[in-house]
């Protein structure tokens, strides 16, 4: 294969890869954190890439980035070839039994302890398995995620499947519910249960997720008055626990505050939705290996925890 008449080089790989990035991410200043490389760096590679090429391959100034028909031509080009890299890669490890690199799991909200101890128990199993392999695990949001996995940054999300993007499969993982309710410090925490109507909570400021959930979920926070913003558990808790506010939470967020005293669910059978969760991966991922080998641990590790495990049965 060849570039401007001679032989690729590892180096425009990796000009490459850099010019693909800025494109993707808009701009140079953008495209920092994903490279993990200054901007004068960048900078730097990228005009080191049109000289390589002897072309112009982008505007940049007061008006920002912008591709010039050779750059956009380039930057077909080089998904096409980063495309062919990785099935060569692929079609490579797949030869090998032994699974090795780097197993990269996402998750967009705080795990409980039973998720976290379920968790545990698969790395656990990973590092018998397939002891070459490096384990990544962190939390994001869900469209970094879901941005990750298409890229294949990332190998596994786990997160609510209330939205599906088209490329993504989903398996069903967890689901519990989540109930309405308010700390020791708020005056409903003294309220009889007949008296928690909609009209009273209405009167009373709340702490709303301030993003897209389900339709179920979206039902029972129309009933509430927003006071505050707060998508992950562990944030609502925090600003639930002040007094200040009412709010939902899992029950596996506030099992021990309630058997304490610090926290009380607002009428159970009324003020509840259930909250789901899903293992999410590429359709036609670039390492299959590797998220078949998690999704197997999973099935297994999962029957030592009946209270999630039915959840985790089967795949849509």
């Amino acid at each position: 294969m060849k570039i401007a008449g001679r032989v690729i080089t590892e180096y425009d790989i990796k000009l490459l890869n850099v010019f693909k990035s800025v494109v993707e991410n808009g701009g140079f200043a953008a495209a920092e954190d994903e490279l993990g490389l200054a901007r004068s760096t960048i900078s730097i590679h990228m005009n080191n890439l049109e000289t390589r090429l002897r072309l112009t391959l982008c505007q940049r100034g007061r008006g920002g980035f912008v591709l010039t028909p050779d750059g956009r031509q380039v930057y077909q080009a080089s998904l096409t070839l980063f495309d062919a890299l990785s099935d060569f890669s692929n079609s490579v490890s797949q030869l090998s039994q032994q699974v090795s690199g780097s197993l990269v799991i996402l998750h967009s909200d705080i795990l409980d302890q039973t998720r976290s101890r379920l968790l545990a128990d698969i790395v656990a199993q990973i590092s018998e398995r397939a002891p070459e392999l490096k384990l990544s695990v962190d939390g994001d949001r869900i469209e970094n995620i879901e941005r990750a996995l298409m890229k294949d940054k990332a190998h596994v999300g786990l997160f609510p499947d209330y939205r599906r993007m088209a490329g993504l499969r989903y398996k069903p993982a967890f689901d519990e519910q989540i109930f309405l309710c308010c700390s020791q410090h708020h005056p409903l925490f003294t309220a009889d249960e007949k008296e928690i109507t909609d009209e009273i909570l209405l009167d009373h400021q709340a702490v709303v997720p301030g993003v897209e959930i389900s339709q179920a979920g979206r039902a029972q926070v129309k009933k509430l008055t927003p006071g505050a913003t707060a998508y992950q558990f562990d944030s609502r808790k925090a600003l639930i626990a002040s007094g200040r506010y009412i709010g939902y939470l899992p029950h596996s967020h506030i099992e021990d505050d309630i058997q304490e005293g610090r926290f009380k669910v607002l009428s159970a059978s009324r003020y509840v939705y259930h909250f789901s969760q899903s293992v999410v991966h590429k359709e036609v991922p670039a390492e299959p290996k590797k998220i078949k080998l998690f999704l197997e641990l999973l099935e297994q590790c999962v029957q030592d925890y009946p209270e999630i495990r039915d959840k985790s049965a089967g795949e849509e």
